[in-house]
């Protein structure tokens, strides 16, 4: 880029680039946007998608594109939350679910929209804090996580990461860890 003047921009000017309102240009970072030839910002904390973390402590939870793709949706409800995706029409878009309060009654659940959607990928959850590994595959026809606190995981910490790769399908990774007689996580219930 030698030769080429740099833009910068006053804190509305940001403010207007990013369709939002802000207290320093810190909320900000560069991108260079080939189509203005020059440098712009954007919010730091994800751009035009807003917050990248999101707080969930209701019982259900419809996720959304617009609301929850490309963020870290923390799962805090130790009663449990019925989780369901939206339909999987193969965007690439990553949903990425983190269990924030151990669930210590009932069950936490990620759930696809509809019976003609499955999922396929693996679940490793470590047993009773040791150093075993367990793994279950999502095999195509399991529709359903199901994390009970205890024996499929549903630990604070445990990670879920789903990603929309074609029409009726989602990729899982599950990384977490179980107690007592470890047991597949993975169900067909839609």
């Amino acid at each position: 880029m030698t030769g080429r003047q740099l833009s910068t921009h006053s804190i509305t000017e940001l403010d207007t680039l990013a369709g939002a309102s802000v207290d320093s240009a810190a909320d900000y970072y560069p991108v260079y946007d080939a189509s203005q030839g020059k440098v712009v910002r954007v919010l730091a904390g994800g751009g035009a998608f807003g917050d990248p973390l999101v707080n969930v402590t209701a019982s259900t939870l419809a996720v959304t594109r617009a609301d929850h793709a490309r963020k870290i949706v923390t799962l805090n409800r130790a009663a449990g939350i019925a989780v369901t995706l939206p339909a999987a029409t193969g965007t690439g878009e990553t949903y990425t679910f983190i269990i924030g309060t151990t669930v210590t009654s009932n069950t936490t659940t990620i759930k696809v929209a509809d019976a003609s959607t499955t999922m396929v990928g693996a679940a490793l959850l470590a047993a009773d804090a040791g150093t075993t590994m367990h793994m279950y595959e999502a095999n195509g026809t399991d529709d359903t996580i199901t994390m009970d606190g205890s024996t499929t995981g549903g630990l604070a910490g445990d990670k879920v990461v789903l990603i929309d790769i074609a029409a009726n399908l989602w990729q899982v990774n599950y990384i977490g860890a179980a107690t007592g007689v470890e047991a597949d996580p993975f169900s067909a219930t839609v």
